[in-house]
């Protein structure tokens, strides 16, 4: 079938000696071309309005202005699996009205109840539900790394694999993400992860070169320290990875919070020169920056409070993400390149408003990447990501303090998919 590659049995066992990246000619076969639709399943927790099933199933299903509105993806849904009946749920309806395959396992998403994997593409969006939390943390432990499990398990049973896509962080701990990279380079499929904040647009315009050498860097992000942390985190490496030499994993990781966010400061883990460049392109403006105290700050719960996060780069490379709680509002990078006397900095612009067309976007990327065969760009910034936000969690768990972490040595080089490809500011927002 379109967009699968075949794996007899003995090669099957013996995963470990498949390429991790292949030429498309090499591992999607059919014969169709770029113009025809994939056929793809999606794994869901919960489907909802506004959930992340809505804003990313619903675009192909609708089109990424929605109701039959232009443009559409190049992927067609056959089959979902939805774990969870939310009080609003929307998956019945939506399968209805579309003639997608209600499926009472991931194994028959991916397989419609036969022995051959009859998608090309595989989409988990594994947020939103009602699931356990941690102890310790209070992170939600969503099913991720057993979605991906038993999709995996459903490849091996025919003995086919697609790419795989996964919605934000790999997992709620460190060791789902490194064993859920590990066994899609072994098995040899394209796996794709993270945020639409990357590929949202920016503003004013900010590409920074390959190759550049960043000085210091910080990101300003808001919300729950855990679901927004993500996005900041991913907003900032998706900047970070582009300097020379790429990205060379984090060797240490610092939290703080209340009083310690300032003292943090003094002490030179953070910029304030920064903090005020990152402000100054975001609504609220430069002024907002030097009126924001940490202490006062309004904030629900100590999951989201403003907290400082500080990764020490294996190159020596310090950089921030400044949480703010609900104070600066969006998601906003600045960084101090070699040579120049002023930061460069720029506002990753959501849109909201029902539409979320940022979205459309990460709809694009996983395209893209089952038309290439290979992840369009690293599953490695995720990898990273993903263990950064676990060790920033237990350190928040302990009231702050700082984390040497040699297992993070993650080191690769960034992409230009994405600077190619998201949409640029100097363009009116689309669909709204």
């Amino acid at each position: 079938m379109v967009g699968t590659r075949s794996v007899g049995r003995r090669e099957f066992l013996g995963a470990a000696a498949l390429p991790l990246l292949c030429s498309r000619s090499a591992v999607w076969g059919g014969g169709n071309s770029d113009a025809a639709e994939l056929p793809v399943a999606a794994l869901i927790t919960a489907y909802y309005p506004v959930s992340h099933a809505d804003v990313i199933v619903s675009k192909i299903l609708e089109g990424y202005l929605r109701n039959g509105g232009v443009p559409r993806s190049g992927l067609k849904l056959v089959s979902m699996y939805v774990e969870q009946q939310h009080p609003h749920d929307i998956s019945a309806a939506m399968a209805r009205r579309y003639g997608v395959r209600v499926c009472g396992s991931i194994d028959e998403a991916i397989t419609l109840g036969t022995d051959r994997v009859q998608v090309a593409g595989v989409l988990s969006i594994a947020e939103h539900g009602d699931y356990p939390v941690t102890e310790l943390t209070g992170q939600k432990m969503y099913p991720r790394r057993r979605f991906f499990d038993e999709a995996v398990a459903a490849y091996q049973r025919c003995g086919a694999v697609v790419p795989y896509f996964n919605d934000k962080h790999l997992g709620w701990r460190w060791s789902d993400a490194e064993t859920m990279v590990g066994t899609a380079r072994r098995l040899g499929f394209p796996l794709l992860a993270g945020s639409s904040v990357p590929l949202a647009w920016r503003f004013p315009q900010l590409d920074l070169p390959q190759g550049c050498e960043i000085e210091s860097a910080l990101t300003v992000g808001y919300g729950p320290l855990e679901d927004y942390g993500f996005h900041a985190l991913e907003a900032h490496q998706s900047m970070l990875e582009r300097r020379r030499g790429g990205e060379s994993g984090v060797s240490e990781v610092s939290v703080s919070v209340g009083a310690g966010i300032r003292g943090a400061e003094a002490a030179g883990e953070w910029s304030g020169e920064l903090f005020g460049a990152a402000m100054s392109v975001l609504p609220r403006g430069a002024a907002a920056a030097a009126s924001w105290d940490p202490l006062q700050a309004e904030y629900e719960g100590v999951r989201n409070q403003p907290a400082a996060y500080v990764m020490t780069h294996a190159d020596g490379l310090r950089s921030a993400v400044l949480m703010t709680a609900g104070f600066s509002g969006g998601f906003a990078f600045a960084c101090r390149l070699k040579g120049q006397r002023e930061p460069l900095a720029c506002w990753f612009r959501l849109q909201e408003g029902g539409v979320f067309g940022h979205f459309s976007y990460l709809v694009d990327a996983f395209e893209a990447t089952m038309r290439a065969g290979r992840a369009v760009y690293p599953v490695e910034r995720t990898l990273l990501t993903t263990g950064v936000l676990d060790r920033c969690m237990q350190l928040l768990a302990a009231g702050g303090g700082r984390m040497a972490t040699p297992e993070l040595s993650v080191a690769y080089a960034g992409g230009d998919w994405v600077f190619a490809n998201h949409p640029k500011s100097r363009l009116q927002v689309p669909y709204e």
